[in-house]
């Protein structure tokens, strides 16, 4: 049963709900847990309803964003719409649901104007921070200058308004205390997750395989910033120069540069080893990812992958699959000791410890074993869901809302960051 005293609205500006994982599973268990959970997102992906209600959670959507990839301009026109729409949805939700709790998913870095419009109602702002933006800015284009600096304003005015923020790691704990000059005791770390009970092992799609000894899989984002071109140049590496071609590539995913890496695919006469299955979603995404044999997260040491969780890589452990990436510091921090990790930035040495695991088959179930072993001890969404529900607790202990109900998931200490 819901609680009409503790209405929280999440904003979400760069996917629909409930495609955004860890939106989904947060909304949802806040909702099994007694909270009444609103939702503003754009449409997209087939989610084109105004308005639905699924898992008891009520959905607001508004018509698909111009996305923005590159130009000043284009980035205000993107942003500009995104806030006309909050404010919009924000009263329509207010009238229909009620909300205590603004409840803001990063990027961008501007969701506190839409809090500072209810605050003097009561109404408190939770930050979750899903992305650094100021060094998203710089992994993107390369450089610093006026744009650069004002996304760091708009993350101190963020952090400044927040009653509470949301880590999804241990350095955007950091961040928040240091750079936001958040009080450490209003600080969480909620870590990104999969659901382990829908998340399981199996044996996957076999045609996937397309006749080759070893099977990589790559699923998430195809964008500028997730090393896609040192993936590529990788697999070139093992399929003409030192000639291990019995292999093949499945790619999962959607993002503004999939044309691009198909052209750099067919430009290294790489076409055959190749599979690009577009968005995969639930039993589809499972049965890729369960007949692969080695997951890759290609991202590239930057100042933002160094320090972000990589869902992908949560993923791979999740199903038991060993991991090749880069020696990043949150890489480590998620897999440890499942994962193989490349010289940063290298296509060939990420290609060696390809061929390392391709070698050795016992090294891949063993890193395998180890993985999931890591998820299901501490990493799963289950050890999140506490955290999750503290942070929400704190925000509503701090605007004067006291619990009204128990909770039903376990009662984890109220500490910041354990």
């Amino acid at each position: 049963m819901q609680d009409t005293d503790r209405r929280v609205l999440i904003v979400v500006e760069n996917l629909p709900v409930p495609l955004d994982r860890r939106v989904w599973l947060e909304a949802t268990s806040m909702t099994a847990t007694g909270y009444h959970v609103s939702v503003i997102c754009p449409m997209g992906r087939g989610w084109d309803k105004e308005y639905e209600v699924i898992d008891g959670v009520h959905i607001y959507r508004h018509p698909e964003l111009p996305e923005a990839h590159s130009g000043a301009r284009a980035y205000a026109l993107e942003y500009w719409t995104a806030i006309k729409a909050w404010f919009r949805l924000a009263k329509k939700v207010r009238a229909e649901q009620g909300f205590d709790i603004i409840h803001a998913c990063n990027p961008p870095d501007l969701i506190f104007l839409l809090a500072w419009r209810y605050r003097l109602a009561g109404v408190r702002f939770l930050f979750d921070h899903h992305d650094v933006c100021p060094e998203l800015f710089k992994a993107k284009f390369g450089r610093k200058g006026l744009f650069h600096r004002a996304l760091l304003l708009c993350e101190r005015l963020t952090f400044a308004t927040a009653t509470v923020s949301m880590a999804t790691n241990e350095s955007f704990r950091k961040i928040a205390i240091n750079r936001g000059r958040m009080k450490p005791d209003d600080v969480f770390v909620v870590r990104s997750a999969p659901r382990i009970e829908k998340f399981l092992p199996g044996a996957g799609n076999a045609d996937y395989r397309k006749g080759a000894q070893t099977v990589l899989g790559y699923v998430g984002v195809i964008g500028q910033q997730e090393g896609m071109d040192l993936l590529i140049a990788a697999l070139d590496h093992l399929v003409n120069t030192i000639k291990r071609d019995s292999i093949h590539l499945v790619i999962v995913g959607f993002g503004p540069h999939v044309d691009v890496v198909k052209k750099d695919v067919e430009d290294r006469n790489l076409s055959s080893f190749v599979t690009f299955t577009g968005a995969l979603y639930d039993d589809e995404l499972l049965a890729a990812l369960n007949v692969i044999d080695i997951g890759v997260a290609p991202d590239p040491w930057n100042e933002m992958n160094d320090i972000s969780t990589m869902n992908k890589v949560m993923e791979y452990m999740c199903l038991g699959k060993p991991v090749v990436q880069f020696d990043l510091t949150e890489g480590r921090a998620s897999a440890g000791d499942a994962s193989l990790y490349a010289k940063n930035n290298d296509p060939a040495e990420f290609a060696a410890c390809i061929t390392t695991l391709m070698d050795d088959p016992a090294l891949g179930r063993k890193l395998g074993e180890i993985g999931r072993a890591r998820v299901l001890d501490t990493l799963s969404w289950e050890h999140s869901v506490p955290h999750l529900l503290n942070a929400v607790d704190r925000a509503f202990e701090k605007s004067g809302h006291k619990r009204t109900q128990p909770k039903t998931a376990s009662d984890a200490p109220a500490s910041a960051s354990r």
